[in-house]
């Protein structure tokens, strides 16, 4: 067995060593940071600081769960934001490992609008790798406000998490309330048109609808960012789909993936694919009006022009990342 080998094993060693520590810790009656504290020597030492951050946001997470909370009038809740950061930190820099770059080019003041190719499946990991690209990454980072379709607000529990850390249903008057606060807001033109795709057509962008939300943009006056996300297509390779399961529940689809329902619920654990995120120079609306919104020539050549800026950033950094899993 090699060094890197003999270290791997060593890790999963100590993970799983941790795991079993805190299990025990909370089964003595420990609040979870406390049995986080007492569990962490077991993992690598470049883990255990996570571990007591992951801890701290526990404490909090729970708190939050019994009802000490603050939210807008879209649920969101900062402090909850905040709390289960870490765990979405986690996956960013140790699961998905992503190379994150243009982060400057979104605003640091006043509204705007940043738009981006979706994949994922039916959970928003892009627009969870994009918030945390840009706490990290940017030198005034704030909260991001991200569109949703609406069944994903009917699922018990996922529906309230997703809300506390951002998520408003996708509609245009949610998005202008939004940018009229001077909020970031996260689009996804593709819908559910992007996650759907089966494996052999990724990267390949949808439609963009019919230009909402440059309509939107217009309106408000409010930039928009393009972003192209590399990694996501792969975490959850579609082969085909679930119509039964995903008309019980009131999803749009439910994917067929290599683990997925094969291994039951830890097939629904996204597959360690390396991700690269480009946010792009954002494309200037100032010199238009409100009134343009409805000029349909113009709405569609602006939605065109966005699409054909993130396909071509999507495939220079599928060239820039190499390996998806290496």
């Amino acid at each position: 067995m090699s060094a890197t080998q003999e270290s791997g094993a060593g890790a999963v060693a100590g993970i799983a060593e941790f795991l079993e520590g805190l299990r025990l810790g909370l089964e003595a009656g420990l609040d979870p940071a406390s049995a986080m504290a007492r569990a962490a020597p077991a993992l690598p030492e470049h883990l255990r600081d996570l571990s007591e951050r992951l801890g701290e946001a526990l404490e909090v997470l729970a708190r939050r769960w019994r009802g000490e909370y603050r939210e807008d009038e879209w649920g969101f809740d900062e402090d909850f934001a905040e709390a289960a950061y870490p765990f979405f930190e986690l996956l960013y820099e140790h699961w998905f490992r992503v190379e994150a770059v243009g982060a400057r080019n979104v605003p640091a003041h006043g509204r705007a609008l940043v738009v981006a190719n979706h994949a994922g499946s039916i959970f928003p990991f892009d627009a969870a790798m994009m918030t945390v690209a840009l706490m990290k990454e940017h030198p005034l980072p704030r909260w991001p406000r991200f569109m949703l379709l609406d069944w994903a607000f009917e699922l018990p529990f996922v529906s309230i998490a997703m809300r506390r850390v951002g998520a408003v249903p996708a509609d245009p008057r949610n998005a202008e309330a939004l940018l009229s606060r001077d909020e970031l807001v996260m689009a996804f033109p593709e819908g559910s048109k992007g996650p759907r795709k089966s494996f052999a057509e990724r990267y390949r962008l949808q439609r963009f609808g019919r230009g909402g939300f440059v309509e939107v943009a217009l309106r408000t006056g409010s930039p928009i960012v393009p972003v192209a996300v590399v990694g996501a297509e792969e975490i959850y390779p579609k082969l085909g789909e679930l119509r039964p399961l995903a008309r019980a529940v009131g999803a749009p689809f439910i994917p067929v993936t290599p683990t997925f329902p094969w291994l039951g619920p830890l097939g629904l654990l996204p597959l360690p694919a390396r991700w690269r995120i480009e946010f792009c120079r954002p494309l200037d609306l100032s010199g238009y009006t409100p009134a343009d919104a409805d000029d349909r020539a113009l709405v569609l050549d602006v939605t065109e022009r966005v699409r054909d800026r993130i396909q071509e950033k999507i495939y220079e950094n599928l060239i820039a990342r190499g390996s998806p899993f290496l």
